[in-house]
């Protein structure tokens, strides 16, 4: 059975003496929701959460999910959180570890799905084969949520680049009645709690505020890997891009002379 991260790595990177953030515990039942909390830190994000073997199984999700098969959203999983953290709503202050606004996107139920299909259809799993798909790194599972539905699966990446901390997985919807092309998840701003956009919850000086470690301890290291991520997956996506403009013939647009 898999070595569950718990909470340790939560509890280190947080002063609760100083923070009024839960230091929550594993708890003992899991009541299969998830949630996804749109973050505004040094770099917006999308945290997408798992509620299972008593806390949330974490995951970073810089684009943000898709109701589009076609997208492959890069997840970087972080640290469990303890249950308690599933509606936080609001602002982290400045020079704390993960400072910024974050709302509630879309919260709702989600269910594993069994790894071997039945006549090509996935069907319903058990906790067990999800705790054993995880730690193979092929999560099936299907959502009931506000904003996200249907089949979906994290599939951890099994490339090591260097500078990998062996944390990429991908989130990709599967093809069903929910799936959506062309999914644009910008077209999406309020929380589902509170019906409110991103800014009206940054400037909403009435919003719960977590204080938790200085920015300029661990809290700026996590930022920067996952700016690193990003910048990469960009990267690539733009040299894909390029050579398959080159294979189809087509040549980028000329640059215009400077007139003298």
């Amino acid at each position: 059975m898999m070595i569950a991260m718990a909470l340790e790595e939560y509890k280190r990177k947080r002063r609760f003496e100083e923070t009024p953030e839960p230091a929550g515990q594993v708890e003992k039942k899991s009541a299969h929701r998830f949630v996804v909390q749109k973050h505004d830190a040094t770099r917006l994000h999308y945290d997408f959460r798992l509620e299972m073997e008593g806390v949330l199984k974490s995951w970073a999700v810089p684009k943000g999910p898709s109701l589009d098969p076609a997208d492959k959203r890069l997840a970087m999983q972080v640290e469990d959180h303890p249950v308690s953290y599933f509606d936080f709503e609001g602002i982290i202050p400045e020079n704390n570890y993960g400072a910024g606004t974050v709302m509630v996107w879309d919260v709702g139920t989600w269910q594993p799905l069994s790894p071997v299909a039945v006549e090509g259809k996935y069907v319903p799993g058990t906790d067990a084969e999800a705790v054993a798909m995880l730690a193979k790194g092929d999560l099936k599972f299907r959502l009931k949520g506000k904003k996200l539905d249907g089949d979906f699966a994290l599939v951890k990446m099994k490339g090591r680049r260097p500078g990998s901390k062996g944390t990429e997985w991908l989130l990709i919807k599967k093809h069903d009645q929910y799936a959506v092309e062309g999914y644009d998840i910008d077209e999406y701003d309020e929380s589902v709690l509170s019906k409110r956009s991103l800014a009206e919850i940054a400037g909403d000086a009435g919003s719960a505020e977590w204080r938790s470690r200085p920015a300029g301890g661990r809290g700026k290291l996590k930022a920067a890997w996952l700016a690193d991520a990003v910048a990469k997956l960009d990267q690539k996506k733009a040299e894909e891009k390029k050579l398959g403009e080159k294979k189809n013939g087509k040549r980028p647009p000329a640059k215009k002379k400077q007139k003298n």
